[in-house]
């Protein structure tokens, strides 16, 4: 098959792929108060339906992409789709609060497999001078994922039921696994041999799930001795990693290579700042604003569509412009959005969260696809799935912080009571709180992103690594 076919059958691969778990999230989100109601939950465990497979994905990322550069990063893709697939109908078939976020822990580990997975797939196939457009396609449909996840979502559940969202993405997951197994030609492991790290892995694993969960139990004393411990057992995964010779994650990454660190610095607070925000806008939509699961889906489309439109331009520039200085702009655009949603109120009118949605789209659009190519750009080829896999989790874990302050926020102002609509009187002053500490760690964040120095003068050798004097101008620059 002719090189260009195959890069064309990755792209399309992983782009589909790209679209279904945020499409699942967005309109997750909007079916929530339908799920609560229909099984009782109270608003920190509604919270729990979003969360549980976010806290699942950010566990399984790093492993499973380090899995996949020795075991072949098509084979763990496909794995990763059917594991999805698998969960969605699960997920379908719920009849309990436990068996529904038991089921989106399994949708979680399959996103892993194919979030560790595609990114490093397309950087694969594509030529640096072409990674970032290519990039940037694949994050434009995350965001068309992330613009009909309210709309589609909110009609089907409004028509159909919350478990049709579950349903619609079981085709799309079998039309993936075709596509790839049938046309997608050869097999990428660049660390084939290599030992695999269990212990690193397990390790790494209670540690984050130890600091996640801890971290959405605060304030309680029980969250604050699991955070400590998961702190703890990072810092002991960190000092193993560094005395074996083949880690699960190779911590010089961080240490030796200024772009790497301080880009996925920028994607975890970026992440950190914008994940909760669907959630809480929804919630204040349908509780406070009194809105249908449907006309909250039409108001809520506006900031993934300019995301979707601006991801693109914004890949194709940063094959051409410094990736910090486009990033950097959208982190500032996210800032003001966020500083607008913190004055929200009862009767604010809807063109004005539109417009909130807007700089946060393009904000976002502006960052994401910049930021990947520049974490992917600068490591050796051997690495790509680490690095796919890093700044996958930095997104997760980002996320799961982000949901995390949001259900601290909800617990502090709200309780644990069902939200009802006529139960809702703390969770106006919850949001705007949350959009304040949002904004903050944004701002901090812009500082980090133009703080990583340049990509550009990094010199790849055949893609097998990074040349010593490149390396060094990025040094002397950061």
């Amino acid at each position: 098959m002719p090189e260009a076919s195959n890069r064309r059958y990755a792209l399309l691969a992983t782009t589909l792929a790209a679209f279904l778990t945020p499409f699942m999230g967005s309109a997750v989100n909007v079916a929530l108060p339908r799920i609560g109601e229909e099984f009782g939950m109270n608003a920190i465990t509604l919270g729990w339906v979003a969360t549980s497979y976010i806290l699942a994905a950010a566990i399984g990322l790093v492993p499973l992409g380090r899995w996949a550069d020795i075991r072949g990063r098509k084979r763990v893709f496909v794995w990763g789709v059917v594991v999805f697939t698998l969960g969605s109908i699960a997920s379908a078939l719920s009849v309990s609060t436990g068996t529904l976020i038991a089921a989106r822990v399994v949708q979680g580990l399959g996103g892993a497999m194919m979030f560790g997975t595609g990114t490093a797939i397309l950087t694969s196939v594509y030529p640096p001078q072409l990674r970032g457009h290519a990039l940037g396609i694949n994050v434009a449909t995350v965001y068309v994922g992330l613009s009909l996840g309210p709309t589609l979502g909110g009609v089907m559940t409004q028509a159909l039921g919350w478990r049709s969202i579950f349903w619609v993405c079981v085709p799309l997951g079998v039309a993936v696994v075709a596509l790839v197994t049938w046309k997608l030609e050869g097999e990428w492991f660049d660390a084939r041999g290599e030992r695999f790290d269990v212990a690193g892995t397990v390790l790494y694993s209670l540690a984050l799930f130890s600091l996640m969960y801890g971290f959405t139990l605060l304030p309680a004393a029980s969250g604050g001795v699991l955070v400590g411990a998961g702190l703890a057992g990072l810092a002991g995964f960190v000092l193993l990693e560094r005395r074996i010779s083949s880690p699960v994650l190779d911590t010089s990454l961080f240490s030796g290579n200024q772009v790497f660190a301080l880009s996925n610095v920028a994607a975890l607070v970026n992440y950190s700042a914008t994940s909760a925000v669907s959630f809480l806008l929804s919630l204040y939509l349908q509780y406070a604003r009194g809105l249908d699961a449907r006309t909250a889906g039409f108001v809520l489309v506006a900031g993934p569509a300019v995301q979707a439109a601006v991801s693109p331009l914004a890949g194709r520039l940063s094959d051409r412009v410094e990736p910090r200085i486009v990033a950097s702009i959208g982190m500032g655009l996210t800032v003001v959005g966020l500083v607008s949603f913190a004055f929200l109120g009862n009767v604010t009118p809807f063109g004005l969260i539109v417009t909130g949605q807007v700089l946060l789209g393009a904000g976002f659009g502006l960052f994401s696809s910049p930021n990947v190519s520049a974490i992917i750009g600068c490591v050796e080829r051997r690495c790509y799935g680490i690095a796919a896999g890093t700044v996958a989790t930095m997104r997760m874990v980002g996320q799961m912080f982000s949901m995390g302050i949001a259900m601290l926020l909800l617990a502090l102002f709200v309780g644990r009571v069902q939200l009802t609509p006529n139960q809702h009187a703390g969770l106006l002053p919850a949001m705007k709180a949350a959009f304040v500490v949002f904004a903050v760690l944004c701002l901090g964040g812009v500082f980090a992103s133009l703080a990583r120095g340049k990509l550009h003068g990094m010199v790849k050798d055949e893609g097998e690594g990074m040349k010593a004097e490149g390396q060094a101008e990025s040094d002397a620059r950061g």
